[in-house]
Formats: C-alpha cells, sequence, structure tokens
C-alpha cells in the first residue's frame, strides 16, 4: 500500500472514528498524568501518544509533494539537532536536561523532540495561514508568538511529569528567546515552501496540545 492509498482510506473512511479516538487520548492523558496512582503509567505511553499524532498529521495532510517532505525533514531535523546542542553547550536555551518519560535517547536528547517541534510548528503555522494573510515574515511573527505561549504552558508541566529539568527549577528568559527565534525561523520556512497549507486535523491537534497543557498548566501552578 503506497502511502497516497493509506492517506485515502483513512481519511475518506476513518475520519471521524480518527478524530474521536485522538481526542481521547489526549483526555485520558490530561486526566492520567494528574492522578498519582496512574501517572507513572500513562507517562510510559507520552512518545507514543507524540508518534500516533504525528503520523495521523501527516496522513491528513493533503496533496503532498517534495517540498512538504522537505519541510517536514528539515524541521524534525532542526528540531532535534537544536536540542542536541542546547544540553551539550548550555548556551542556546540555558542550563536544562531530560527525564526518561520522553522515551529513547540519542545524544542525551529524546528521539521525539524531532517529532514534537514538527508538530507545534506545522500546526501551528497551520493556524496562522487561516487567519493572517499579511506577508510570509508577518506570518512567521505569529506563528512564532504562539509557539512561546505554547512553551510557557508546557515549561511548568515538563519539569512535573520529567520531561526535562532547568538549573533550580528556573526556567530562563534566554529560553523564551531562544523559542521565538528558531520558531520564527522554521515558520518562515513552512511560509514560504510552496506546499499546500490545508490539513482538518491540524486545528484540531493544537487545540487538543493548548487544553492539555493549560488544564496541566493550572493544576501543576495552583495544585502543585
Amino acid at each position: 500500500m503506497t502511502f497516497q492509498q493509506l492517506q485515502d482510506l483513512l481519511t475518506n473512511n476513518y475520519r471521524k472514528p480518527i478524530f474521536v479516538i485522538l481526542t481521547m487520548m489526549y483526555l485520558a492523558g490530561t486526566i492520567g498524568l494528574q492522578i498519582p496512582e496512574s501517572q507513572s503509567f500513562f507517562k510510559n505511553f507520552s512518545a507514543f501518544n507524540l508518534w500516533v499524532s504525528l503520523f495521523l498529521l501527516l496522513v491528513f495532510h493533503e496533496d503532498t509533494n517534495k517540498n512538504f517532505w522537505l519541510f517536514c525533514g528539515i524541521t524534525a531535523l532542526v528540531g532535534f539537532f537544536i536540542e542536541v546542542l542546547g544540553v551539550k553547550t548550555q548556551v542556546i536555551f540555558g542550563t536544562y536536561w531530560y527525564g526518561k518519560t520522553l522515551g529513547i535517547q540519542l545524544f542525551n536528547v529524546p528521539i521525539v523532540l524531532g517529532a514534537n517541534w514538527l508538530i507545534l510548528s506545522y500546526c501551528t503555522g497551520n493556524f496562522v495561514n487561516k487567519f493572517v494573510k499579511k506577508n510570509t515574515i508577518v506570518q512567521a511573527i505569529c506563528a512564532a508568538g504562539i509557539m512561546v505561549f505554547l512553551d510557557i504552558l508546557i515549561e511548568p508541566v515538563a519539569i512535573h511529569l520529567d520531561f526535562w529539568h532547568w538549573k533550580n527549577e528556573q526556567i530562563p528568559t534566554q529560553n523564551y528567546l531562544a523559542w521565538f527565534g528558531i520558531s520564527f525561523l522554521i515558520e518562515l520556512l513552512f511560509f514560504n515552501l510552496n506546499f499546500n497549507k490545508k490539513n482538518d486535523l491540524a486545528g484540531l491537534l493544537l487545540g487538543l496540545q493548548f487544553l492539555f497543557f493549560l488544564f496541566s498548566y493550572l493544576l501543576t501552578t495552583f495544585y502543585p
């Protein structure tokens, strides 16, 4: 079965079930990770959830071409190796290291981080593309701003769930500046490469990630 045939099968015949199942996955994770008795179980599926999310996101992208795959490849590689450099040098984001929750690591960085950068960058770019019709620089600035807002929600949750940790668990302003700069460059690539930006799953996935981290952020911050 070719990738195109797989796309046609899943998007035409299983669209609604996939949307429901993905929503239930994030809902279960949101609740399960906050209950001490089930937290360890759901932690083990954190990386799996991201890989499934990425797979479905790619499947629901309409009209793939070489520029689309180029964006995916560059974003995943840049996202992963910028984390490698960040951990090794401690000068990009600040002093931080990864825990065991996100699974298999290469160079002390979970390999799923490349997938995570791609998911967030793609979904954010897709969202901005629907509502901001200015030039690509303005679009990239808006998308990078959303990425930083998401990271503000993500950081305390990541510490709580052993995704990663900061020196003295203090998140430096440098981290957010680096996130904005890197996200801006990735989003420039997203908006300037010529490929179809339509994906019916991207908005749902971005919303699910936002709600997951918002809910977890509120519980982590006010009920530690």
